[in-house]
């Protein structure tokens, strides 16, 4: 572990207890994130990409192993308000504006007013939301709800931004364009991003790196280092360089298939 390592996770397990028997959800996990990273994770459904961000989160612990956040337990990570989490799902209030909705975990954390209000008015502007902060969820598309959810995670400024495949529900059309805002945020705010998805032109798009993960129990089967510049226009998706990311990607996905048990 280096300087910039911001997230460490080292053997890393965790089995749920069920009625039906134990579940191995994560088994021997050991990966570095390093500071301003886009590390994307990707693998088939119940291979463990959630249930390991939301082990970064404290949101699960682990059963064996260990994992460090800026060199504290994720728990005390969790206290210092180390990271902001995207959900699959915007998961506005409907009853609250936008601007109200960002605000909520700066009225909890007991920013006062004038800061609150100079945070919202940022994090609309970065993702482009900038004359919406009196509009109601309903008012807005899929698309801009999700902005509305990046913006209220960045809200308070952590350096980890964490999400669980915030486009999952949305058309190509829509995604393709939030996949590009999200990058153009990314290279403004120098954030180090951890990303879930199943989509592995989504995930060769954004990342630095990208984690390939088994089927249950979840364990890594490759760690691919992006070699794409970091200026990414959408038809670099066309380009040799890639296509062969995007290979190596599958590859990986049906070797860890291969050797399910």
């Amino acid at each position: 572990m280096n300087d910039t390592t911001v997230i460490a996770a080292k053997n890393l397990s965790l089995t749920f207890q069920t009625n039906d028997g134990p579940v191995h959800a994560l088994k021997d996990v050991n990966l570095d994130v390093q500071k301003g990273d886009f590390v994307s994770f990707i693998g088939p459904s119940g291979c463990g990409k959630t249930t390991f961000l939301r082990c970064i989160a404290d949101l699960e612990h682990p059963t064996a192993g260990e994992i460090t956040v800026n060199g504290m337990s994720a728990e005390q990570a969790r206290k210092a308000r180390a990271y902001g989490y995207v959900f699959q799902a915007a998961g506005l209030y409907p009853w609250r504006t936008i601007g109200g909705n960002i605000r909520l975990p700066l009225e909890i954390m007991g920013y006062d007013k004038a800061d609150q209000d100079r945070r919202v008015k940022e994090v609309l502007e970065l993702v482009h939301l900038d004359n919406f902060e009196k509009k109601f969820p309903w008012q807005l598309s899929g698309g801009m709800q999700q902005r509305a959810s990046i913006a209220r995670a960045l809200a308070f400024d952590a350096d980890i931004l964490l999400m669980d495949e915030p486009f999952g529900a949305l058309d190509e059309i829509v995604r393709d364009h939030l996949n590009e805002q999200l990058l153009e945020l990314w290279a403004r705010t120098n954030k180090t991003i951890g990303f879930v998805t199943h989509s592995i032109p989504e995930a060769v798009y954004l990342s630095t790196k990208i984690v390939v993960m088994s089927p249950r129990p979840g364990r890594i089967t490759d760690v691919i280092e992006s070699t794409l510049p970091r200026e990414r226009p959408l038809d670099i998706r066309d380009t040799p360089e890639f296509i062969e990311i995007a290979h190596r990607v599958r590859d990986g996905l049906r070797a860890g298939h291969g050797d399910e048990h």
